[in-house]
């Protein structure tokens, strides 16, 4: 495998790390910051899965949207229909219109939390999946 494509895949996979660093570390607040844990944990799962597109060669546009990118993830391995029962692409919502809605939303702790636990299971799937292409 090229070094530049190793090297880009870690560098995604350094920012998942860092966004659910803050989930994590923000979560355990008297008073966490509820909707930012929610949009680090989207992003920790949006980049977790385009670093396998990465490793993979495969292009893929600009955009949040989990259904959209895990799909192309299903393209290389229909394992990935496992993104969908956990309901990661649930929080698609979290990139977008928790940032950009006219109607405001506010997740609850236990949503919060959930994010966190959908992120973690993520990370795991798609860190036991590049382990077994021997990354």
């Amino acid at each position: 495998m090229k070094e530049a494509i190793v090297k880009k895949v870690k560098q995604w996979i350094t920012k998942a790390e860092n966004d659910l660093k803050v989930c994590i570390h923000e979560i355990n607040y008297e008073e966490p910051v509820i909707d930012a844990i929610c949009f680090h944990a989207q992003q920790c799962v949006e980049k977790y899965l385009k670093a396998y597109l990465v490793f993979h060669q495969q292009y893929f546009r600009k955009t949040h949207n989990i259904e959209e990118i895990t799909n192309l993830c299903k393209k290389i391995d229909q394992d990935f229909d496992l993104i969908f029962k956990i309901k990661a692409d649930e929080i698609t919502i979290y990139a977008t219109e928790l940032r950009y809605s006219d109607d405001l939303i506010m997740p609850s702790i236990e949503e919060a939390k959930e994010a966190i636990a959908i992120a973690e299971k993520v990370k795991d799937f798609v860190l036991g999946k590049l382990k077994d292409k021997g990354f």
